[in-house]
């Protein structure tokens, strides 16, 4: 009864992601989802993100998740963008987004002339993998402080990316990260995922990623004009 139960969850989110990213396309939009543990940086590598592609005139917009406060977005409102909160403690208090709660979000910002929605996936390393949000690309997060064996311990999470961010990248040293071993770990569970070395601080691997991200709504634009 319990495995029918969660087949059924699953199966349910797969079909509500589905008619969400058929919505997005209609509009010519596209989803960017990132995860991570709690405190690898997602945040402040948005406020980074943010501008580096507006400069190609992209409009962009953010969906954060949390189980409580509105600290990230008011983070990010000082880049005057639509910006909408989902907070999961209301309804449980969630450690991920599902396609109903994110579907729910976009529903603040859809009015909005928007290319790109950047979507913050509630801190946590193992349950956001599970759920597809409607989103068209996944980036994982793993900071230089978190330990060169989490693609290991958690490989669910790297497996379900299109790309890895090694973040904080400038802590490298202090650290003492094995780079190396961390990115053979990475590819390890994943050897399709595109591996970037990122900064918030420093802003190295932020033109890149942004380069990628653009890559993905001009394939969309593309394959929309292609009928």
């Amino acid at each position: 009864m319990e495995i029918k139960l969660v087949k059924n969850v699953f199966e349910e989110n797969e079909t509500l992601a589905h008619e969400l990213r058929k919505k997005l396309h209609s509009r010519g939009q596209c989803m960017v989802n990132f995860m991570s543990a709690p405190g690898s940086g997602k945040t402040r590598l948005l406020e980074k993100l943010i501008p580096e592609l507006q400069k190609s005139g992209l409009k962009i917009g953010v969906i954060e998740g949390d189980i409580t406060t509105t600290r990230d977005a008011e983070r990010l409102q000082h880049l005057n963008i639509p910006i909408a909160q989902i907070c999961t403690e209301f309804f449980g208090g969630d450690c991920h987004l599902a396609a109903h709660v994110v579907a729910g979000g976009y529903q603040e910002i859809e009015k909005e002339p928007l290319d790109i929605i950047l979507l913050e996936n509630v801190g946590n390393l193992v349950c956001p993998a599970e759920f597809d949000t409607g989103s068209d690309l996944n980036i994982v997060l793993l900071s230089v402080t978190e330990g060169e064996d989490k693609p290991l311990k958690y490989p669910l999470m790297f497996r379900a990316a299109h790309i890895g961010l090694i973040n904080k990248i400038d802590l490298a040293i202090a650290a003492e990260t094995n780079l190396p071993l961390l990115r053979k770990n990475m590819l390890q569970v994943n050897p399709k995922l595109q591996v970037l070395e990122t900064s918030g601080k420093t802003l190295q691997g932020i033109p890149e990623l942004a380069e990628r991200i653009k890559n993905c709504h001009t394939s969309l634009g593309q394959l929309i004009q292609s009928g």
